[in-house]
């Protein structure tokens, strides 16, 4: 186990045992959960159903690497009746308010702390950094939400059964997404299954999906890529001939063109592919703006872009239509 893997569960613990969990009976009626980053928020809210009123701190296009929590967020933090985090360090910005809320008797839970330590990858480039997006992998997420539905279960015992009938509806439905990656990405022909992007985002979805994957930058967007790491990736882009590379939603695409202009020196002509989501998903009030549909727009955006089959509007015809003047990948 590593030394920031031992320093993260630490922190867990004083979480644990600073929060203790509400009496039952005692939250209010429409009691207000505040979150971190989209992809929580969107569990959450499936989960809570009616119950809860759930607000999420980070919009879109926030990437939680980089986030500082404002003064408003600190007071919503501070008067929320449960608080819900990723958690392995993603919103490291945030974890001294975290403590402060926890410390106050609000219960706050990480929805990746029951990810078994197998689960979890710690890539040697990272120097012992485990890895936080674990979302990238609909089978990890699943058990997010149990965490979700168990916790709320634990603080408002009255509607557990709610919860519990929420989560499994939920879970049939990442189930079929799960299915729908595997499908999708296993069409993608053999020598193309290279997935270059911004940032170390998609390792988890390389492992589940059997996509070889190469980030730019680290595991966090606070880390910088130096010229060797861009000649390299050209290197592989040209030698392979891979066909498309991604820009992210909530990183710089400086990097990527760099990518694009070293290829083309070297007669090699790669295309964007297409924006992926890595840290923030889309628009509020869109389809992309849910967990499973940010999800769908990755697996189709990847598999169509290096030559797989999918479904031009994606899982069960909901992803948006391109934009005028906007082709699809």
């Amino acid at each position: 186990m590593t030394t920031f893997r031992t320093a993260w569960l630490a922190l867990l613990a004083v979480f644990v045992a600073l929060t203790g969990y509400a009496a039952p009976g005692k939250l209010p009626r429409n009691y207000t959960i505040v979150t971190s980053c989209g992809m929580v928020t969107d569990i959450v809210r499936e989960v809570a159903g009616t119950n809860a009123r759930v607000v999420g701190l980070m919009g879109e296009g926030v990437d939680p690497h980089l986030y500082k929590p404002t003064r408003d967020d600190v007071a919503r933090l501070l008067k929320a009746d449960v608080v819900f985090y990723s958690g392995l360090m993603l919103e490291g910005r945030m974890t001294d308010t975290f403590l402060k809320v926890a410390r106050r008797g609000t219960p706050v839970f990480a929805v990746t702390e029951l990810l078994d330590e197998k689960f979890l990858l710690e890539p040697p480039e990272f120097a012992g950094h485990t890895d936080p997006h674990v979302w990238m992998d609909v089978a990890g997420w699943i058990q997010a939400v149990e965490v979700v539905s168990r916790s709320l279960g634990q603080v408002d015992p009255d509607h557990a059964a709610d919860y519990r009938q929420n989560a499994s509806r939920y879970a049939a439905r990442l189930t079929q997404l799960n299915d729908y990656a595997k499908k999708a990405l296993g069409s993608i022909p053999a020598d193309r299954r290279v997935l270059i992007t911004a940032h170390d985002a998609f390792n988890y979805f390389g492992r589940a999906y059997g996509i070889e994957v190469r980030g730019i930058q680290g595991i966090s967007t606070e880390s910088e890529a130096g010229v060797a790491d861009i000649n390299n990736l050209v290197d592989l882009l040209v030698s392979r001939k891979v066909p498309a590379i991604f820009v992210e939603s909530s990183v710089s695409d400086k990097n990527i063109k760099a990518l694009v202009e070293g290829c083309r020196s070297r007669g090699h002509t790669v295309k964007i592919g297409g924006q992926l989501f890595s840290d923030a998903m889309g628009r509020p009030d869109t389809y992309e703006g849910t967990y499973i549909g940010m999800l769908d727009h990755n697996i189709t955006t990847i598999t169509r872009a290096l030559g797989g089959q999918a479904p031009e509007r994606g899982l069960n015809g909901h992803l948006s239509a391109p934009k005028e003047g906007e082709a699809h990948p």
